[in-house]
């Protein structure tokens, strides 16, 4: 049986690298020309996704190049000089969205496979069949898809690869055909530049003509108004279905605009559903409380394995995003010496270590701090807080610029983190009725 791939977003250099050291087997993202992910693509320009890219392949894994925005008349020759230009990094594939794009890229960068991206709304057979006949090889299937359907399509086109999303989040209209954002504020969704407008609460008005007499509705009592925002997609508990599929090559995380501890953390959770598949030592508890440490929307299973119309738990109608169960504290160096701090911490703190796969961690006590297993994790307890110009703290916080020593050298990009009643106790943020939800100008990680 061929292992399925595991892709991972790549939102700029830094978290290139922790998807890979976290356990993907190819990422995906761009520089911002032409890209679905304008905010995050700003993070890489030609020289860091150059590195980026020959940083995968040392490692013997892939970096898929997104050009898959939809070009205006005036854009086309812009669309085959930025092609031009990323085919001379050798991605190893282009992810596009229209048939158009298709012709330039083949036509300009023939050597290089092309992707279909979601956007492209791919449900059948017949539609499947008309991308292969134009050279595609790969298949961003719909999100609105079913499993059964792309068994369907990889019959009748056996030779084609199916990639379909399993965790991130999800927008409430038809793969993303949304002018909602372009409405309200002028950011067009199908040109990269969402504004999010789905997740915002909204109040309902009653207006009679007549009168002129307008009357605010009042909602339910703990329904909500959040009447737009989707929940966050979580297949992590189907992995063993999809993989007992046969059909489905690539399993794809979104999340180019999420961060560091997202892109480290649920890529692992995923890699060890793949391994544990294979392995026969399938256990979705174990990933999905990984999962469940990251902020959410609410998580759904969302379409592939149940069709949309037998769904009515996809919307999160009470709040924006929520906490996840923990916190990150810290993210340590790439030279694996020092870490960054994102969350306060103290003389005396304890903080949970997260490592990347397949790596372990020394068992040290010294002056700088004692690292020791319990119960199958790491932790770490800080006996001093000392910068690497050897100046000493009381406590150190987020955002501070300097970085702090490790009491030993960790994995490059190894996570710190706390449970979250913890961290927002160190806030004073919380008491027993805090409830764990957020609104998006609240959101820390």
């Amino acid at each position: 049986m061929k292992k399925v791939e595991l892709l991972a977003p790549a939102g700029n250099l830094e978290k290139l690298k922790i998807a890979l050291n976290y356990g993907a087997d190819a990422v995906y993202g761009s520089t911002s020309t032409f890209s679905l992910r304008i905010r995050s693509g700003k993070e890489f320009d030609m020289d860091s996704y150059k590195e980026g890219i020959e940083y995968a392949h040392n490692m013997g894994k892939k970096v898929y190049a997104t050009v898959n925005s939809f070009p205006f008349n005036s854009q086309i020759d812009l669309y085959e000089n930025h092609i031009a230009k990323i085919a001379e990094l050798n991605p190893d594939a282009l992810i596009v969205s229209s048939p158009g794009v298709v012709k330039i890229a083949s036509k300009i960068a023939p050597n290089i496979p092309i992707h279909l991206s979601t956007q492209a709304n791919v449900m059948n057979a017949i539609d499947a069949e008309v991308y292969y006949d134009l050279g595609v090889k790969r298949i961003i299937v719909a999100r609105e898809i079913s499993l059964k359907d792309c068994e369907a399509i990889k019959k009748h086109l056996p030779d084609i690869e199916l990639e379909v999303f399993v965790h991130g989040s999800m927008c409430f209209a038809y793969s993303g055909r949304c002018l909602v954002s372009a409405l309200q504020t002028g950011r067009v969704p199908n040109r990269g530049s969402c504004a999010n407008d789905c997740r915002f609460p909204y109040e309902i008005y009653a207006h009679n003509p007549e009168s002129g007499t307008t009357f605010r509705l009042d909602e339910e009592e703990g329904v909500g108004t959040y009447i737009m925002n989707a929940k966050d997609m979580n297949l992590a508990s189907h992995v063993d279905e999809i993989l007992r599929s046969g059909v489905i090559d690539s399993l794809k995380i979104e999340g180019r605009t999420k961060s560091p501890y997202y892109a480290g953390v649920v890529t692992k959770a995923y890699r060890e559903s793949i391994d544990d598949f294979y392995n026969d030592k399938f256990n979705a508890n174990k990933y999905q409380k990984e999962l469940h440490t990251t902020q959410n929307r609410g998580f759904t299973d969302a379409y592939l394995i149940s069709r949309p119309f037998e769904r009515d738990d996809t919307q999160s109608h009470e709040f924006s995003i929520q906490y996840g169960t923990h916190q990150v504290v810290g993210l340590v160096s790439e030279d694996g010496l020092s870490w960054k701090c994102k969350d306060k911490t103290c003389i005396g703190d304890r903080v949970e270590i997260v490592l990347p796969i397949g790596v372990k961690v020394d068992l040290v006590d010294n002056e700088i701090g004692k690292i020791e297993l319990i119960d199958g994790s790491y932790w770490l307890t800080f006996n001093k807080i000392e910068r690497v110009d050897n100046k000493f703290l009381d406590c150190v916080h987020s955002g501070y610029i300097f970085d702090v020593k490790l009491p030993t050298k960790l994995p490059s990009y190894t996570i710190l983190r706390r449970e979250i009643k913890e961290a927002l106790e160190k806030k004073g943020l919380v008491d027993e009725s805090t409830p764990m939800n957020l609104t998006p100008k609240d959101k820390e990680n």
